[in-house]
């Protein structure tokens, strides 16, 4: 029996959403599956979400898990798109029933970058001076900058990567954090000044990579997506997610990653951090690449045992939005 590929099939439709930096991302996805299937379809098809409509309120302070992908999600779940391509960093640990992560794309750069003002251009951010007001939407940056960095200012930031890069070049800000992997992939890598270690800033789960959801039960689609599967990611980022989840923490919680694969091995490096920066929480495991899931959940409940659960509470006491 020839496979469902093969065979004559109905146009693929890929949700997106509207910014610029989802659509570079959606159109590569696109690209690439029409490389493989050039006798298929593949149609995008775009999208507002709330996190694209609220502007004016930091991410933290809107308390909803899936800002960037609720209304994706309920178009696939309607039929009205079969898969969504996101930023895996912004892709909820728990998805709705009857959607899956069906591909996890091969990661670039993880890491965070600092961007600056130009009258700081022969600073790096250890040397940036007192006081310099440093932007970022991120309470896992702004907790781990806090902890390195105390003598800094920092300041809320939203909008488009175009819209904070003009905030920061009319003076608004002196410095911004932001990740490596959206600069590159926008074609302003030439605005990165210095890519932040692992020791000073852990990354977002899944950060650099892409996660493409759909629904379950759609053999079709599955076997497409697994064209741009890259396992290394996979491994890396199961990893990640299944840490961020056992501990319950949302996109907007203090919590930062790093993984590394060799051989058969996998390094993952968690951390848990309170608001201000003053706790910080950190350690690793170590196991073979097939228990990546476990690993996540075994450094999860070492952090609870050292404390990251008291963390947590105390930010989740203070994130309601009756606070």
């Amino acid at each position: 029996m020839p496979s469902s590929v093969s065979s004559p099939a109905r146009t693929i439709r890929i949700g997106s959403r509207k910014s610029q930096l989802a659509l570079v991302q959606t159109h590569w996805v696109q690209g690439q599956l029409q490389q493989y299937f050039p006798d298929r379809s593949f149609e995008v098809h775009t999208m507002s979400t709330q996190g694209d409509k609220i502007l004016d309120v930091a991410l933290a302070k809107i308390g909803d898990k899936g800002l960037f992908t609720k209304e994706l999600e309920v178009g696939m779940l309607q039929n009205e798109i079969d898969f969504a391509v996101h930023s895996l960093k912004d892709l909820p640990t728990n998805l709705p029933p009857g959607l899956i992560l069906g591909c996890v794309t091969e990661r670039v750069n993880p890491a965070d970058a600092l961007v600056v003002h130009a009258q700081h251009c022969d600073r790096q951010l250890d040397t940036l001076p007192a006081g310099a007001v440093v932007g970022t939407s991120s309470l896992r940056r702004l907790a781990q900058l806090r902890h390195h960095y105390p003598h800094l200012t920092f300041k809320d930031i939203r909008g488009n990567l175009n819209t904070r890069l003009q905030k920061l070049d009319s003076g608004e800000y002196d410095a911004l954090i932001l990740a490596v992997a959206g600069l590159e992939r926008l074609g302003m890598g030439d605005r990165i000044h210095q890519v932040i270690s692992a020791e000073v800033s852990l990354h977002a789960v899944g950060q650099g990579a892409l996660g493409i959801e759909c629904r379950d039960g759609d053999p079709e689609v599955l076997e497409l997506l697994q064209a741009l599967s890259h396992q290394p990611s996979t491994y890396r980022c199961h990893a990640e997610r299944a840490f961020l989840r056992t501990l319950e923490g949302g996109c907007q919680v203090p919590i930062g990653v790093d993984t590394a694969i060799a051989g058969d091995q996998l390094t993952l490096i968690g951390m848990v951090a309170s608001l201000d920066g003053q706790r910080l929480i950190q350690d690793r495991v170590v196991g073979a690449v097939t228990e990546a899931e476990q690993l996540g959940v075994t450094l999860a409940q070492q952090l609870r045992q050292q404390g990251a659960q008291e963390i947590l509470d105390e930010i989740f006491t203070e994130m309601r939005p009756e606070n």
